[in-house]
């Protein structure tokens, strides 16, 4: 999805005859500590609520605040995901958006982001999630998909990630359905290190299952 089509309606836009106090209050009211500064719809960058506290005066206009502002930022086109890296690697609450022109667009809080990522994730999906660790140059996702299909289930979701300091890849899958056992088996028979999984293992059910028939008998 695109950011253009998740930004946020509510941000408010500073602009450099605001005033402290005012600036303040408006990131009270948005629930957020970075507004962006615009001028004549142009982004001139952003403003963080520790950035106005140190002012010496509540009354003065932001643009004797700072100078330069920090000028991170997402084009209206790009991918919802780069938002959020720009939003990490900056450490800001929220993202501004532009266009062609450098002009503002809108802005995404940091909290709409997670909850587009929490549903394009698939997270509130039931299923199980299993994690494999192996050498990046060994990833290969048809055979993890076939391994997982010889089960009777499909992936939902698939990321991976390396670790820069050992070259080692993770690999979270998310199945289809809870019971993860199975598939946990067959990887380990296919060589491959699962690091961890989550959900409801077959033979767990079948413990639980022999458990109340036992009850059952004693009550007679």
């Amino acid at each position: 999805m695109l950011i253009r089509d998740v930004h946020s309606q509510s941000i408010p836009y500073l602009h450099l005859h605001d005033k402290v106090y005012q600036a303040l209050q408006m990131m009270t009211d948005a629930h957020i500590g970075h507004l962006p500064v615009t001028e004549s719809d142009k982004y001139l960058g952003i403003i963080s609520e520790d950035d106005l506290l140190q002012a010496p005066n509540e009354n003065m206009q932001i643009s004797a605040v700072m100078e330069i502002f920090p000028q991170p930022s997402i084009q209206q086109n790009e991918h919802f995901l780069k938002a959020m890296q720009v939003a990490v690697e900056n450490g800001i609450t929220m993202v501004p958006i532009i266009d062609e022109n450098g002009d503002m667009f809108g802005a995404v809080t940091y909290a709409d982001l997670l909850r587009q990522a929490s549903e394009f994730m698939s997270v509130n999906d039931p299923g199980g999630l299993i994690v494999l660790e192996m050498d990046s140059q060994k990833y290969s996702f048809n055979e993890i998909s076939r391994l997982v299909e010889t089960n009777d289930s499909q992936i939902t979701q698939l990321n991976t990630y390396t670790d820069t300091h050992t070259g080692m890849m993770q690999v979270t899958i998310k199945i289809n359905k809870m019971e993860v056992s199975d598939i946990v088996a067959t990887f380990q028979r296919y060589d491959y290190n699962v690091k961890h999984y989550f959900g409801e293992e077959l033979y767990e059910n079948e413990l639980k299952s022999n458990y109340d028939n036992l009850m059952n008998y004693l009550k007679i």
